[in-house]
Formats: C-alpha cells, sequence, structure tokens
C-alpha cells in the first residue's frame, strides 16, 4: 500500500513546483517568492508584522478614538497603518485587487491574538462592516466579510452578513474632514432583526480605523438592542 501512494504523493509535489516555476505563488508584501510552508506573506513579512498589541489592554489608542462618542466593551485594531507602507499595500490588494484569501488570512492571524485575550473572550457573533448593495455589486465583494471570516474561523464564532444592512449609499470616505466623515455616514444603518442580537457580545469588524465615524454609525443602532455589549475590531489603524 506504502509503495502504491508514495509516487502519487511526490507527483503532486512535483507538479506542485512545476505550477509555481511558471506561475510562482509570491508574498502580498515584498513580492518574494513562497515556499510550500507559507501562503499570502513570507516568513520575513509575517514576523515583522507592525502589530498593535492593542487587544491585551482596555485602554489603548483605538478605545480612546471612541471615548465620550459610543460606549464599547472593548477596542482593537490589529496592526499599525502607516502610508507607503507593508500595511497599506496589504489593504490596497484585498481592496481593490480582489484579493479575498489576503483577508481571510489576515483575518486568521488577528483572530488568534484575539483568542488569547480576556477583553474578547466572550464575544458570541461577529458583525462585518457592511457595503450598500450598490457598492457590493461594483466592488463584486465586502473586503470586511472576508477578515470576518478569518476571525470567525480562528475563534469558532458564527458571521452575520445579513442582519445589519447599510440603507443609504454615501460617498467615499477617503477625502473627507473628520465631521464630514461623520455627517456622511450618519443613520446610514439599520438591523432587520434585533432578537437576533439580542442578549448578546457582538464584535463589529472592519478593515482599518481613521477618524471612526463609520465604526460609530454602524455601533450605534446595535446598542439600541436590549442586553446587547458591543467591541470593535479593525485590521488596520491610522492611531499612532
Amino acid at each position: 500500500m506504502m509503495h502504491t501512494k508514495f509516487p502519487s504523493v511526490l507527483n503532486r509535489v512535483w507538479l506542485t513546483d512545476l505550477f509555481g516555476l511558471f506561475f510562482p505563488n509570491v508574498c502580498v508584501a515584498c513580492g518574494r517568492t513562497l515556499n510550500r510552508q507559507e501562503e499570502v506573506l513570507c516568513t520575513s513579512c509575517l514576523y515583522k508584522l507592525p502589530k498593535t498589541g492593542f487587544h491585551m489592554h482596555k485602554e489603548n489608542l483605538v478605545a480612546e478614538t471612541f471615548w465620550g462618542r459610543v460606549e464599547l466593551h472593548s477596542a482593537t485594531s490589529f496592526m499599525f497603518f502607516s502610508k507607503k507602507g507593508k500595511v497599506q499595500k496589504l489593504m490596497h490588494v484585498l481592496k481593490y485587487k480582489g484579493r479575498k484569501e489576503v483577508g481571510v488570512y489576515l483575518g486568521m492571524l488577528f483572530g488568534k491574538d484575539l483568542k488569547e485575550s480576556p477583553l474578547f473572550n466572550t464575544v458570541e457573533m461577529i458583525i462585518p462592516v457592511p457595503l450598500h448593495p450598490k457598492k457590493l455589486r461594483k466592488r463584486g465583494f465586502n473586503q470586511s466579510v472576508m477578515i470576518a471570516r478569518g476571525i470567525g474561523e480562528a475563534l469558532g464564532i458564527p458571521v452575520s452578513t445579513d442582519n445589519l444592512v447599510r440603507t443609504i449609499y454615501t460617498s467615499s470616505q477617503t477625502k473627507k474632514s473628520r465631521y464630514d466623515r461623520w455627517q456622511n455616514v450618519k443613520g446610514v444603518f439599520r438591523v432587520n432583526n434585533p432578537e437576533q442580537f439580542e442578549n448578546k457580545h457582538l464584535l463589529v469588524v472592519d478593515d482599518v480605523l481613521t477618524t471612526g465615524a463609520t465604526m460609530e454609525a454602524c455601533v450605534h443602532p446595535l446598542l439600541e438592542i436590549p442586553g446587547t455589549k458591543v467591541s470593535v475590531a479593525t485590521l488596520a489603524s491610522t492611531q499612532a
């Protein structure tokens, strides 16, 4: 039996190497060719990810962003975001190049860290920040859903993608001021079936935190539901 299986295993390895020769699987951050044990990021880039460590601290720069604005249980971001840095490249590839696996992979890494934190160990459901259907059709997918799925897989927690919805199409937040960002998303989210979230610890997930306006707008309708407590987590943060 061993002799019949051995050649097929060798063939699979050989085919993988041959495919990699013509279509190399490269690190999304640095472009270096990945070996068979690596995925999405090479070991060097994985080791050098600018992690915040905020998930282990109740008071942190992300949590401070929401002080006096909305009552959160906990708040964190996985990595620091800097312009022209590797994290920006990862976000760009995920959001605009359609590399969904990047979001799931980074979400899983994030989820493994969250699993070690007493601040997030009571989370019962994960909610990605929703896109308006018009923007979803244009982009083809919601990057926050990919991140949430990765976190959910690492934590063994379900992801809800259709109960919190975006009811109003808004323009891009990129070049808006802090106040304009808040005005742009005020009142644009609605919960379809509040009873699904009653008495639960919810984790709202997004890609990058800047002013926190979008996240704040998401959290408000959730906190109106009886018994809910809400935490937020983003893959990256501009807070430094």
